[in-house]
């Protein structure tokens, strides 16, 4: 078994889509913050990656970070990188953004890893709605990146909450 608090003892949390410009890079922004603000950055390690290698080296799409930073949510910093064998043993948790890019990654996982791999949004609340994928707003407007930030707020508390939970995590 592999013990994932080796990053500095932190919990390792990645967040995945295709090419991480638009949904995983807003994931982690929003609980970048969420994390920030319980004063537990010091014990969660967050990420996000893509699976595809598209987008390597790019910043977030552009709206996407427009309209996180209309929510407090910094993605400025943030650039696409693709998903690796070794994030398998780096993180813990590792949520897609929807089913395709789940495949994908229960394909790439190394038999040895026992990273837990589901979608982010397993975590959400029964108040959102029936969504089981975030869906990705590239080719949408304004409505969809909201949207976005909607689901990903919520599944991210839901997130945190159980985290603390399970880690008995602690300011």
């Amino acid at each position: 078994m592999v013990n994932y608090m080796n990053n500095m003892n932190k919990i390792g949390v990645l967040f995945i889509c295709l090419g991480n410009i638009c949904r995983s890079p807003t994931a982690e922004g929003v609980f970048r913050k969420l994390v920030q603000d319980a004063g537990l950055d010091v014990k969660i390690n967050i990420d996000s990656a893509g699976t595809s290698q598209y987008h390597i080296g790019v910043a977030p799409d552009a709206r996407a970070t427009a309209y996180a930073a209309e929510r407090g949510y910094d993605l400025a910093q943030l650039r696409a990188r693709q998903v690796s064998r070794n994030d398998f043993y780096k993180f813990e948790y590792i949520l897609a953004m929807d089913e395709l890019n789940l495949l994908d990654l229960q394909l790439l996982q190394p038999e040895d890893s026992s990273a837990i791999i589901s979608l982010i949004l397993d975590y959400k609340s029964d108040t959102i709605g029936s969504e089981t994928q975030v869906p990705d707003p590239y080719f949408g407007g304004e409505q969809g990146f909201n949207h976005v930030l909607n689901l990903l707020e919520d599944a991210s508390e839901n997130l945190l909450s159980q985290l603390r939970a399970k880690h008995q995590l602690n300011r």
